[in-house]
């Protein structure tokens, strides 16, 4: 036997999770564009090219691994 709780009914995510999710999002966001502003020495730092952190900056603001907590 299966014992699945919720606090709220499923089908509808809630406001805020969806804020979360936005803020989330957002913070993805600030440190992609940090990143793409540091200098060689601090991309050395962290062991990164330059063409690695750039790659990075590119990407969308959704494709981040759920594991990342920001």
């Amino acid at each position: 036997m299966t014992l699945m709780t919720s606090s709220r009914p499923a089908g509808r995510p809630s406001a805020f999770s969806f804020t979360a999710t936005l803020v989330r999002h957002l913070d993805v966001w600030r440190q992609r564009q940090a990143l793409k502003k540091l200098d060689q020495a601090r991309l050395n730092d962290l062991g990164l090219s330059r063409s690695e952190a750039d790659a990075e900056a590119r990407r969308m603001i959704w494709d981040a691994p759920e594991t990342w907590r920001c």
